[in-house]
C-alpha cells in the first residue's frame, strides 16, 4: 500500500510539472501541436520503455477492443488540461482536474462502469467528496476573500485617517 502512495504521489507530481510543459509549449505553438507533441513523445518513450522491461510481452494486449482507445481520451486530456492550465495557471487547474477525477472515479466506482468492480456508494464517500470540493473553493476563492477584506480594511483606514485630519 505505501508503494501505491508514493506512487500515486509521484503521479500526480508528473501531472503537474507536464501540464506545466504543455502550457509553456502551447504558448508558441498550437494546442493540437501540442498534443501531438506530448502523445507522439509518450508513444516513443513508453515504446521504448516497454520493450526494455516487457520484451515481446509488450504486444500481447488482451482487453475488450473499445479499451484500446484510451488514448483518443488521452488527446482530450492534455488539450483541455493544456488549455485550463495556460488560462488558470497550474494550482488552480490541476486542483479542479483533481476535484473532477475524484467525483467522476465515485461515480464510475459506485456504478461499476468501464469494467470496475462496484463499489456501494457511501455518505462517507459522498462527504469525502465535498470536504475536497469545499477545499478546492476555498483555494480558488481564497486570494479574492482576502484582497477583498484587504480593500475593507485599507477604506476603513482612509475614513479614520479622513475624519481625524479632518
Amino acid at each position: 500500500m505505501v508503494i501505491g502512495i508514493l506512487l500515486a504521489l509521484l503521479g500526480g507530481t508528473l501531472v503537474c510539472l507536464q501540464n506545466t510543459f504543455n502550457a509553456n509549449v502551447k504558448k508558441q505553438v498550437s494546442v493540437w501541436s501540442t498534443t501531438m507533441l506530448v502523445l507522439a513523445l509518450g508513444f516513443l518513450a513508453s515504446f521504448a520503455a516497454g520493450l526494455a522491461f516487457e520484451g515481446a510481452a509488450l504486444f500481447s494486449f488482451d482487453a475488450d477492443l473499445w479499451f484500446w482507445f484510451s488514448g483518443v481520451v488521452g488527446v482530450g486530456v492534455v488539450a483541455c488540461i493544456t488549455q485550463g492550465v495556460q488560462s488558470l495557471g497550474p494550482s488552480r487547474a490541476i486542483s479542479l482536474v483533481m476535484v473532477s477525477q475524484i467525483f467522476f472515479g465515485l461515480v464510475w466506482d459506485s456504478l461499476g462502469w468501464f469494467g470496475l468492480e462496484q463499489v456501494p456508494f457511501t455518505f462517507q464517500s459522498f462527504l469525502g467528496v465535498l470536504i475536497i470540493s469545499a477545499g478546492v473553493l476555498l483555494f480558488q476563492l481564497g486570494p479574492a476573500i482576502e484582497e477583498k477584506a484587504r480593500g475593507r480594511k485599507q477604506s476603513t483606514a482612509a475614513r479614520r485617517t479622513v475624519k481625524v485630519n479632518g
